[in-house]
This record gives structure tokens, sequence and C-alpha cells, in this order.
């Protein structure tokens, strides 16, 4: 350590300090030191209190805040999407059933549209089918009908209604029967009612217009002969 006694000059009598120079190196470097401490602990709260007033925006928040953003609507989009799809196939398949409904009610009309006409001639099918048990039955007893349709009039068999004008049929042959005749073993019970064939009037042919002859041109008639003097004078 060194001495820093003060000590008395014996030239001037006066007292005097002799400081060494590294102690107030020292000291200047110390008092500078805490100066400067004292300056940085000051400046400390200010820049603590400006971070905490303005943040700097974080990119990575932002990026996941927009990404996240992105996923809602495309989940949305996505329902979206397949709300409509099914709505689609609903109504293909409402389209297809009304379709295949429409094809089997045509078949029906097709099919079963005479049903109500049918079922009007059904008594007229139950009388046919009791006449033909009725037939058979008198068929029994001896009591036949019989066909003139095609065949030659027979006065003793068949009775005329009239005439009509036939090709497809002989003249003088039955051409349509209106009612069949009966026989009960070989007598005649009932003569069938016929119409005969009589061949169609053969329509006079159009007489074809005889072309006038022109009359031919008229020739002088000769003078009579004059009468000779002679004549004259026998007159």
């Amino acid at each position: 350590m060194t001495d820093s006694t003060p000590v008395v000059s014996s030239e001037t009598g006066k007292f005097s300090t002799d400081i060494a120079e590294e102690l107030i190196s020292a000291a200047v470097e110390s008092v500078e030191k805490h100066r400067q401490d004292g300056e940085e602990l000051a400046m400390e709260p200010e820049v603590a209190a400006g971070t905490s007033a303005a943040p700097e925006p974080d990119p990575l928040a932002e990026l996941r805040t927009r990404l996240e953003a992105s996923e809602s609507a495309t989940r949305e989009l996505e329902a979206q999407l397949k709300e409509s799809k099914e709505q689609t196939l609903r109504a293909m398949a409402d389209l297809d059933n009304a379709r295949k409904r429409a094809q089997r009610e045509r078949e029906e009309v097709v099919r079963y549209g005479l049903e109500r006409s049918l079922k009007d001639l059904l008594p007229v099918v139950d009388n046919l089918d009791r006449a033909l048990d009725l037939e058979d039955t008198l068929s029994r007893q001896g009591l036949k009908a019989f066909s003139a349709l095609g065949q030659p009039f027979d006065p003793h068999l068949h009775e005329a209604m009239g005439h009509e004008d036939r090709t497809d049929f002989p003249p003088g042959t039955v051409s349509s029967e209106v009612l069949r005749g009966f026989k009960l073993h070989d007598r005649l019970v009932r003569p069938a009612l016929v119409m005969v064939a009589r061949a169609p009037a053969v329509a006079a042919a159009p007489a074809e217009p005889v072309a006038e002859t022109p009359p031919a041109a008229s020739e002088p008639e000769p003078a009579a002969p004059s009468a000779s003097p002679e004549q004259t004078e026998e007159g």
C-alpha cells in the first residue's frame, strides 16, 4: 500500500498532499463506472416498457390463423358438395321411379284397357255357353242344326231373304246365313234363312262418240241447156 501521509515541505513550510497518480486514476475509473451502471439501470425499464406497449407481429401465428380459416372454408365447401350430391341422387331416383311407374301404368292400360267392355260381354258368353249346352241336349234328342253357307240354294231347305251381289260366291249359292236351319232326324223343322248370291250387274260401257263427217263441198249445178231455135219455133 502506498504511503499517503502528508509531509511538510522544508522549503515552504506549508502542508502539501502527495496523492499518487494511481489512486486518482482508480477513483476516476470507479466514479465513471458507477455513473455508467446507473445510466444502464435507468434505461432498462424504458426498454421493457416500450416492448410491452408495441409488440412485434408474430408471422407464425398469422400463418396459423390463415390456415385454420382455409381449413374451415374447405370443410364447409365439402359439406355443401356432399349435400348437393345427395339431392342429385334423390332426384335421379325419383325420376327413375316415376318412369317405371308410368311404364307399368301404360302396360296395364294396354293389357286391361278392354276390361270394362269385355266384362259387359260376359253375360253374352254365359248365354252362349248355356245355348251350347242346350244344343248338345237337343242334339242327343235328334234335333240337329245344319249350315247352308256356300251350298246351292234349295227351296226345300232354305228360305231366301234376298239377293246380294257377290263375286266370291257363284250365282245361285247361299252367300250368307241369317239363321241356321234345324232338322229332327230327317224331317225339316226350320229352314235356314239365307241370302242368295248373284252376279254383279255389268255396267254398260259408254258409247264412243261418233266423229261427225264434215259436209262435202257443194258442186255448182250444171246449167240447163238452152233451147235451140228450132225447138222454140216448134213450141
